[in-house]
């Protein structure tokens, strides 16, 4: 080939932009701009058998070939455009890289038809409005219970709830809406909270910006603001029973609960009054605690037998209350109910009401059992396990302290009668300690019969037993304890022996205010009285002298 030739066509291929090679008849490669090295490379390693086959098709018909082939690189497939070109004796072969434009084409095929797909699976309403304010388009799926074709060509106004309030209307915008709320109405006659976001579109018309209308998207968010509203409710439920409860439990003293839990329920709910109770029989409940407005609530507790039946949450009328009442439960057991009420006039009771009276009785369940075991462990604290009377704690440091304290406001006399069994081990030793517990049983029946209603009976341990009797002069008590003596010779059938039988001795002290005398004192001087009667033979009892004087007076 001559240079001049030659250069002409290095200069050619310099000025293409992309590969280009100057192929010879037999396949040689002849001149290749700096972009064609790669294809040379591949011809020479017979890597590409489809360019030498073009270039003997070319020469078969010498008109213009151009196809694209398909190379692996380690970067993927690259799709290169080859167009081989004759010439006198030689062949121009080059090639344009369409990898990019295939991709981005692909790439905007796959973005239309996930758009698409997107649009029609969403529960999202896409719409578009004309300048008309017109819906132009509308979900394929349709919204707010419509066909997308009954939408089309309606004004979207239409079907927004009071769009007068809007200004303007977001469907209507001339510029970007974004998370508007608006309520639209469906087919069924309900409303949809919509959260709206639009862009309007703007059209160049000689030169000039035109609103051509509104195209935005409507998701429907009633389920979630239903779901705030139950949330937010709930929450208000919380924070009211929170201070409920809390209220009950700032309580130090147990029998002070329902107090305050009834107070807490009334001002937390904004009721007329309430009422708690605490089960008391089969069928029956007495009132434990209670505030506001009673009158005319009486009746209640008659009311309440329902409740007994499992019904829960029930509501009732009291004259011109309107009640709603539940019961109080422990591991399934009723123990009680509460109960709070307001006037007929106030209409009727929202679930709110219903739910709240609910969550308070299950938290007063619980109170009522608390202050039941309350009520067992003082009961348990204050009586002899066996007898069930009085013991030694409860009595002397319980019950006569608060007697004598009535007494001195009251110029009043008593008798504490200090009273011990004769002979008792000997019951033990010989019939048994069941024997003795009997025994010591037929006594304490004999003492609840010689008993006053007003009067207290301790077993201060072991066969000591101690009675208290309130109002009574010293000349009563002789004939008191003369009877009680007379009376005690029924415990002679438990005696050990016949020789020594089971009876009592009991030393009697007067208390009287004028006195000035302590507890330890009087029961010192109770105490000191039986055991001058045992000394002096038991079986009888003695009459203490005053504080003061030594020697006793025994009357039998």
């Amino acid at each position: 080939m001559p240079k001049e030739s030659s250069e002409r066509d290095e200069k050619m291929l310099t000025g293409y932009s992309g590969g280009a090679l100057i192929v010879s008849g037999s396949g040689d490669v002849l001149h290749s701009n700096e972009k064609g090295a790669g294809l040379v490379a591949l011809l020479e390693h017979d890597a590409v058998p489809e360019v030498k086959d073009m270039i003997s098709e070319v020469s078969d018909s010498g008109s213009i070939l151009s196809q694209p082939v398909a190379l692996q690189s380690s970067q993927g497939e690259v799709i290169l455009e080859i167009t081989v070109i004759p010439r006198l004796d030689s062949f121009l072969v080059i090639s344009k890289d369409l990898t990019m434009e295939r991709n981005l084409r692909t790439a905007l095929v796959e973005s239309r038809q996930r758009y698409k797909d997107l649009v029609e699976v969403s529960s999202d309403f896409t719409w578009e409005v004309n300048d008309k304010g017109e819906f132009s388009f509308v979900t394929p799926r349709g919204a707010i219970g419509y066909e997308a074709k009954e939408l089309i060509n309606q004004p979207a106004e239409n079907y927004v709830v009071d769009p007068e309030y809007f200004s303007p209307l977001p469907f209507a915008s001339k510029r970007s809406q974004e998370n508007i709320e608006i309520w639209m109405t469906r087919k069924n006659g309900t409303t949809a909270c919509m959260v709206l976001s639009a862009v309007p579109l703007i059209a160049d018309e000689d030169g000039k910006q035109v609103w051509k209308g509104v195209r935005g998207i409507c998701r429907d968010v009633t389920i979630e603001r239903e779901g705030e509203s139950a949330l937010a409710k709930a929450r208000h439920r919380e924070q009211l029973l929170n201070y409920i409860v809390s209220t009950i439990r700032d309580e130090l003293e147990p029998e002070n609960m329902l107090d305050a839990a009834a107070s807490a329920t009334a001002k937390a709910l904004g009721v007329a009054g309430c009422r708690i109770f605490r089960k008391s029989g089969p069928t029956g409940f007495i009132v434990a605690a209670g505030y506001g407005n009673i009158d005319g609530i009486d009746p209640l507790s008659e009311q309440l037998t329902d409740l007994t039946e499992g019904h829960g949450v029930v509501t009732m009328d009291t004259g011109e209350w309107s009640v709603i009442a539940a019961s109080t439960s422990y591991r399934q057991k009723i123990n009680g109910a509460i109960t709070i009420w307001k006037n007929k006039s106030a209409g009727e009771w929202d679930d709110d009401h219903r739910l709240m009276i609910g969550d308070v009785a299950n938290q007063l369940g619980i109170a009522n059992e608390q202050i039941a075991n309350h009520e067992r462990i003082v009961a348990l604290s204050r009586t002899d396990s066996m007898t069930g009377l009085l013991n030694r704690r409860a009595f002397l440091e319980e019950e006569v302290p608060r007697r004598i304290f009535r007494l001195e406001k009251s110029h009043s006399t008593a008798a504490l009668l200090y009273i011990d069994m004769d002979n008792f081990k000997l019951v033990n030793d010989i019939h048994g300690h069941q024997a003795g517990d009997d025994a010591i049983i037929a006594l304490r029946d004999m003492l609840a019969e010689f008993s006053r209603p007003g009067d207290a009976i301790a077993r201060l341990g072991g066969d000591e037993f101690a009675m208290w009797l309130d109002g009574i002069s010293e000349e009563v008590t002789i004939i008191r304890a003369a009877h009680l003596m007379k009376a005690s010779e029924r415990l002679r059938q438990y005696s050990g022996q016949q020789d020594k039988p089971l009876g009592i001795s009991v030393g009697v002290a007067i208390y009287s205010p004028e006195y000035d005398e302590t507890l330890d004192g009087l029961v010192s001087r109770a105490d000191a009285a039986m055991y001058d009667i045992k000394k002096a033979g038991k079986g009888g009892f003695i009459i203490a002298p005053p504080p003061g004087i030594n020697k006793s007076s025994t009357e039998e």
